[in-house]
Protein backbone atom coordinates (compact mmCIF):
# COMPACT_ATOMS: atom_id res chain seq x y z
CA UNK A 1 0.00 0.00 0.00
CA UNK A 2 1.25 3.19 -0.84
CA UNK A 3 1.08 6.38 0.77
CA UNK A 4 -1.19 9.44 -0.10
CA UNK A 5 0.89 11.78 1.93
CA UNK A 6 4.63 12.73 0.12
CA UNK A 7 6.95 12.50 3.40
CA UNK A 8 9.22 14.99 1.72
CA UNK A 9 6.14 17.43 1.64
CA UNK A 10 5.01 16.99 4.97
CA UNK A 11 8.17 17.60 6.42
CA UNK A 12 8.54 20.85 4.48
CA UNK A 13 5.53 21.93 5.47
CA UNK A 14 6.17 20.72 9.15
CA UNK A 15 9.28 23.24 8.98
CA UNK A 16 8.21 26.57 10.43
CA UNK A 17 10.07 30.20 10.78
CA UNK A 18 9.58 32.92 12.88
CA UNK A 19 9.11 36.46 11.79
CA UNK A 20 8.94 39.46 13.91
CA UNK A 21 5.64 41.57 11.71
CA UNK A 22 6.00 45.37 12.00
CA UNK A 23 4.89 48.55 10.26
CA UNK A 24 5.93 51.54 8.33
CA UNK A 25 2.51 53.83 8.30
CA UNK A 26 -0.01 51.55 6.64
CA UNK A 27 2.60 49.23 5.06
CA UNK A 28 3.41 45.75 6.90
CA UNK A 29 6.83 43.82 7.06
CA UNK A 30 8.54 40.89 8.74
CA UNK A 31 11.80 40.07 9.47
CA UNK A 32 13.45 36.93 10.72
CA UNK A 33 13.39 37.00 14.20
CA UNK A 34 16.55 35.36 14.30
CA UNK A 35 18.08 38.52 13.08
CA UNK A 36 15.88 40.28 16.10
CA UNK A 37 18.29 40.97 19.24
CA UNK A 38 15.77 43.09 20.77
CA UNK A 39 13.06 45.52 20.69
CA UNK A 40 13.42 48.75 22.70
CA UNK A 41 10.91 51.89 23.37
CA UNK A 42 12.08 55.04 21.14
CA UNK A 43 14.12 57.58 22.97
CA UNK A 44 16.55 60.24 22.32
CA UNK A 45 18.91 59.55 19.78
CA UNK A 46 21.98 61.45 19.81
CA UNK A 47 22.56 63.39 16.58
CA UNK A 48 25.89 63.20 14.51
CA UNK A 49 26.23 66.20 12.21
CA UNK A 50 26.81 65.68 8.88
CA UNK A 51 25.41 62.57 8.12
CA UNK A 52 22.74 61.27 5.66
CA UNK A 53 18.74 61.57 6.57
CA UNK A 54 18.30 57.48 6.85
CA UNK A 55 20.91 57.46 9.47
CA UNK A 56 18.76 59.45 12.61
CA UNK A 57 21.38 59.12 15.55
CA UNK A 58 23.09 56.55 17.13
CA UNK A 59 21.96 55.36 21.19
CA UNK A 60 23.80 53.85 23.68
CA UNK A 61 23.17 50.40 24.60
CA UNK A 62 24.61 48.64 27.07
CA UNK A 63 27.88 50.62 26.82
CA UNK A 64 27.86 49.55 22.83
CA UNK A 65 27.53 52.46 20.42
CA UNK A 66 24.75 51.75 17.84
CA UNK A 67 23.63 53.41 14.84
CA UNK A 68 19.87 53.74 14.20
CA UNK A 69 18.28 53.73 10.59
CA UNK A 70 14.91 55.29 9.68
CA UNK A 71 13.75 52.73 7.93
CA UNK A 72 11.27 54.92 6.07
CA UNK A 73 14.30 56.86 4.70
CA UNK A 74 15.91 54.04 3.81
CA UNK A 75 13.00 52.89 1.56
CA UNK A 76 13.02 56.48 -0.13
CA UNK A 77 9.97 57.50 1.59
CA UNK A 78 9.02 60.83 4.08
CA UNK A 79 11.19 60.41 6.98
CA UNK A 80 9.17 58.71 10.25
CA UNK A 81 7.12 61.09 12.67
CA UNK A 82 8.33 59.60 16.36
CA UNK A 83 4.42 58.62 18.05
CA UNK A 84 3.69 56.48 21.20
CA UNK A 85 4.54 53.31 19.20
CA UNK A 86 7.60 53.99 17.80
CA UNK A 87 10.39 51.63 18.97
CA UNK A 88 13.56 50.45 17.51
CA UNK A 89 14.80 47.21 16.71
CA UNK A 90 18.03 45.84 17.12
CA UNK A 91 19.73 43.43 14.38
CA UNK A 92 22.73 41.64 14.02
CA UNK A 93 24.50 41.45 10.76
CA UNK A 94 27.26 39.06 10.41
CA UNK A 95 30.50 41.20 9.06
CA UNK A 96 33.30 38.81 8.11
CA UNK A 97 34.02 36.95 11.44
CA UNK A 98 32.21 39.65 13.53
CA UNK A 99 28.69 40.57 14.05
CA UNK A 100 27.66 44.43 13.79
CA UNK A 101 24.33 45.66 15.96
CA UNK A 102 22.02 48.35 14.03
CA UNK A 103 19.18 49.75 15.47
CA UNK A 104 16.11 50.22 12.60
CA UNK A 105 13.36 52.72 13.73
CA UNK A 106 9.75 51.42 13.15
CA UNK A 107 6.15 53.03 13.65
CA UNK A 108 4.75 49.44 15.49
CA UNK A 109 6.08 46.34 16.11
CA UNK A 110 2.89 43.57 15.49
CA UNK A 111 4.09 39.80 16.86
CA UNK A 112 6.12 36.93 16.20
CA UNK A 113 4.49 35.10 13.55
CA UNK A 114 5.47 31.37 13.57
CA UNK A 115 5.12 30.59 9.58
CA UNK A 116 5.69 27.19 7.80
CA UNK A 117 8.53 27.84 4.99
CA UNK A 118 5.95 26.50 2.37
CA UNK A 119 3.75 29.79 2.93
CA UNK A 120 6.64 32.21 2.10
CA UNK A 121 6.08 32.95 -1.74
CA UNK A 122 8.85 33.80 -3.83
CA UNK A 123 9.56 37.94 -4.19
CA UNK A 124 7.38 39.34 -6.79
CA UNK A 125 8.83 40.43 -10.36
CA UNK A 126 7.15 43.81 -10.46
CA UNK A 127 4.80 46.14 -8.94
CA UNK A 128 6.75 46.26 -5.39
CA UNK A 129 7.15 49.98 -3.95
CA UNK A 130 11.06 48.72 -2.69
CA UNK A 131 14.14 47.85 -4.50
CA UNK A 132 13.91 43.96 -5.16
CA UNK A 133 16.69 42.91 -3.46
CA UNK A 134 15.46 44.25 -0.32
CA UNK A 135 12.58 41.66 -0.66
CA UNK A 136 12.94 38.33 0.70
CA UNK A 137 9.60 36.99 0.27
CA UNK A 138 6.11 37.54 0.37
CA UNK A 139 4.08 36.57 3.26
CA UNK A 140 0.09 36.33 3.85
CA UNK A 141 -1.30 36.01 7.23
CA UNK A 142 -4.99 36.38 8.45
CA UNK A 143 -5.77 37.96 4.81
CA UNK A 144 -2.64 40.55 4.65
CA UNK A 145 0.11 40.50 2.52
CA UNK A 146 3.66 41.63 3.64
CA UNK A 147 6.57 41.93 2.76
CA UNK A 148 9.67 39.91 4.31
CA UNK A 149 12.55 41.97 3.96
CA UNK A 150 16.24 40.83 3.05
CA UNK A 151 17.62 42.52 5.77
CA UNK A 152 21.23 41.48 4.84
CA UNK A 153 20.17 44.05 1.68
CA UNK A 154 18.11 46.81 3.74
CA UNK A 155 21.75 47.13 5.86
CA UNK A 156 24.42 46.49 3.41
CA UNK A 157 26.88 47.95 5.65
CA UNK A 158 28.90 48.52 2.40
CA UNK A 159 26.12 50.13 0.69
CA UNK A 160 25.36 52.23 4.15
CA UNK A 161 29.25 52.94 4.12
CA UNK A 162 29.24 54.00 0.81
CA UNK A 163 26.34 56.28 1.28
CA UNK A 164 27.61 58.23 4.11
CA UNK A 165 31.08 58.34 2.69
CA UNK A 166 29.64 59.80 -0.42
CA UNK A 167 27.29 62.43 1.84
CA UNK A 168 30.17 64.34 3.22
Amino acid sequence: MTSLLDPVASAAAAEVRQYLTLSLGEELFALPIEQVREIIEFSALTHIPLMPEFLRGVLNLRGAVVPVIDLAVRFEREPMRIGKRTCIVIVELAQGDSVQSLGIMVDTVNAVLDVPLNQVQARPTFGARLRADFIAGILEHQEQFMVVLDINQVLSLQELAALVASYA
